[in-house]
């Protein structure tokens, strides 16, 4: 399935020249601007024809109409998710109301799991999710905001029967990914694709022989370089990002979406491990009426 042109837009951005990064800025900032001709659009961005139309084949397009035809489809889907929330645009401001900021952030997280599922590449995350079920040892590489999906990766994974360990400790992720073998699956998960930490877990998890998977928001990072497969979530920040939001949003769903693939694949053995786990668990959870758990109360 087909990316949204505008987010394909905005991933692409830091490693975009000067002159094709003008081109981008404004049709970002203006999708409309492709309602002009190729030359019209050159003008305004103070180049030649020929550069927008090798810039549309750079991002994978044949040329300047089937860019302008996605760029339109893109920018109607994300209008038609903005009247569903009520909002101008996803943009918080100071001054917007507590019902604003719910309608925006809602729109925004919305938005980020339907563009993410749209684009996902699903004979790619068969292949991760086969490669995980088989795999006798899984390191989950994600620090910072990406550490919890991560985590969630993680406890997901080993509630279903298989190897897997997450690091919060840089250290510790880089020793065991120099323990990693062949067979062995290293997965790392970064929203922005440069943190070096977790590109250098997953440098040293591939020279020892792992099978490596990579999780971003950008298809063109740094990360990528040590990626044999890349599975990419679509979700843009607002201004306002103290932490993560849609991007984790984002990574959550892609998680659940891998997890549900791999526990297809081992469906035997996950039931079971699910009902040994679950057994272990439900004996320590309060009881109604009494604040006692059912252990207490043997």
């Amino acid at each position: 399935m087909a990316a949204n042109a505008l987010l394909k837009l905005r991933q692409a951005l830091p490693e975009l020249s000067a002159t094709d990064s003008r081109v981008a800025r404004a049709v970002i900032d203006d999708p409309t601007i492709l309602d002009r001709t190729i030359t019209e659009v050159a003008i305004l961005c103070m180049t030649s024809p020929g550069t927008v139309a090798r810039f549309c084949q750079k991002l994978g397009y044949s040329g300047y109409r089937e860019f302008r035809i996605e760029v339109a489809a893109a920018a109607g889907r994300e209008q038609a998710q903005r009247d569903r929330f009520h909002v101008a645009d996803g943009e918080i401001n100071r001054t917007d109301s507590a019902e604003d900021v719910v309608a925006k952030i809602a729109y925004q997280e919305v938005l980020a799991i339907e563009e993410t599922a749209k684009a996902l590449d699903l004979v790619t995350l068969d292949l991760v999710a086969t490669f995980i079920a088989a795999s006798p040892r899984i390191d989950v590489y994600g620090f910072g905001s990406s550490g919890l999906a991560a985590q969630d990766l993680q406890q997901k994974l080993y509630r279903i029967g298989l190897s897997a360990t997450s690091f919060p400790d840089m250290h510790l992720a880089w020793a065991s990914a120099a323990l990693q073998r062949s067979g062995g699956v290293a997965i790392a998960i970064s929203h922005s694709g440069v943190t070096v930490e977790t590109s250098n877990a997953l440098k040293i998890a591939r020279a020892a022989g792992a099978t490596t998977v990579g999780i971003t928001n950008f298809p063109d990072s740094p990360l990528v370089e040590y990626c044999d497969f890349v599975l990419t979530t679509q979700s843009r920040e607002n201004r306002y990002r103290a932490g993560a939001m849609s991007s984790r949003i984002a990574q959550l769903a892609l998680v659940d979406i891998l997890f549900v693939r791999i526990a297809q694949s081992t469906y035997d053995d996950m039931t079971e491990s699910l009902r040994l786990t679950y057994e272990a668990v439900q004996g320590h959870r309060m009881q109604p009426g009494d604040g006692r758990t059912a252990t207490d109360q043997g």
